[in-house]
């Protein structure tokens, strides 16, 4: 494609490199230890080589091999349940997160394939609370060894750049990140409302009904803009589940956990409704289950805002 090359490390459905790629970025490969998820990336993008192994066990120089060459941009969304205060059952000690949590360890492999990969810029994604307490200057100690002494950790809001959905996520790079925000913020209507009913004729892909209990079907109807069928607590605080969108606000945050009833039908979302809200194109195809088409858009980068980190680093830094 002849733009800078990237690699995108536990790269899921590949929302984060499908934003690189739409800044015209060549996507040289990525890296998955689920082969139905690498598979999905893999048919969104042809040209790149997929590596399905669990990365604590790939080195710097058969990564190299597989994907012919060392890129120039390297990317990634390590796990964030060892860290998210979402997670009752999360390490009370911030460092065990890191050092001791088996997934949270993968945030180490990470900044080893880095170090030996040493690409002109990387950023790794995560949530916020991934910089909690001691966390962040731990995770400036392990990029300086391994030769990045300038760490910045860059908190960016989907919603404030061109995604139709909330999302707060810390980006840790070893550049500064600053893309301009959207003028306007855009709502579920903006991103769902052009799609035909799945009961309708169509070729949309992972546009199909989710279905419903009779007993849950007759009490989604009388579901508002903002109710929901579920309300719990959890370790944060209440939360919502199977929530009727208003169709003129942004989306809460999506996540495979998540699911959302139809502003004005009485149904479900569908998967690529959930996608349209993450900023997915429609040819990009979810596959597996039903569940785990949800999962890799739930888990996934927002197109939109990989889009804006991307052509930032291209005007800015690349």
């Amino acid at each position: 494609m002849g733009g800078p090359s990237v690699l995108d490390l536990f790269c899921g459905a590949g929302g984060f490199s499908k934003g690189f790629e739409e800044a015209g970025y060549d996507v040289l490969g990525g890296v998955d230890v689920d082969p139905v998820v690498a598979e999905t990336f893999r048919l969104s993008f042809p040209s790149a080589k997929v590596v399905v192994q669990d990365i604590r066990e790939l080195s710097s120089w058969d990564l190299v091999e597989k994907i012919g060459e060392e890129p120039e941009v390297v990317i990634g969304g390590p796990p964030c349940e060892p860290f998210t205060r979402t997670n009752a059952k999360r390490m009370r000690n911030p460092l065990d997160r890191l050092y001791t949590d088996p997934d949270g360890m993968l945030i180490l492999h990470f900044i080893r394939l880095v170090g030996d990969l040493r690409p002109k810029v990387f950023v790794m994604e995560n949530v916020v609370d991934v910089a909690e307490g001691p966390l962040a200057d731990a995770l400036r100690a392990e990029f300086r060894r391994v030769g990045y002494s300038e760490i910045y950790f860059n908190l960016l809001r989907a919603e404030e750049h061109n995604t139709p959905s909330i999302r707060r996520r810390l980006f840790i790079s070893n550049v500064r990140i600053n893309p301009p925000k959207s003028l306007r913020r855009l709502s579920v209507l903006d991103a769902v409302g052009d799609l035909p009913s799945p009961y309708s004729i169509h070729d949309i892909p992972n546009h199909e009904p989710t279905p419903l209990p009779q007993k849950k079907l007759k009490r989604v109807t009388r579901v508002g803009w903002g109710g929901a069928l579920m309300k719990y607590r959890g370790a944060t605080g209440k939360f919502k589940n199977f929530m009727r969108l208003n169709p003129f606000m942004p989306a809460p945050p999506v996540t495979g956990l998540k699911r959302f009833i139809h502003p004005f039908e009485d149904r479900m979302l569908t998967v690529r409704e959930h996608a349209r809200l993450m900023g997915f194109p429609d040819h990009h195809v979810f596959l597996g289950n039903r569940e785990l088409q949800y999962n890799q858009v739930g888990e996934a980068v927002p197109v939109p805002l990989a889009r804006e980190i991307a052509a930032y680093l291209l005007n800015k830094v690349l």
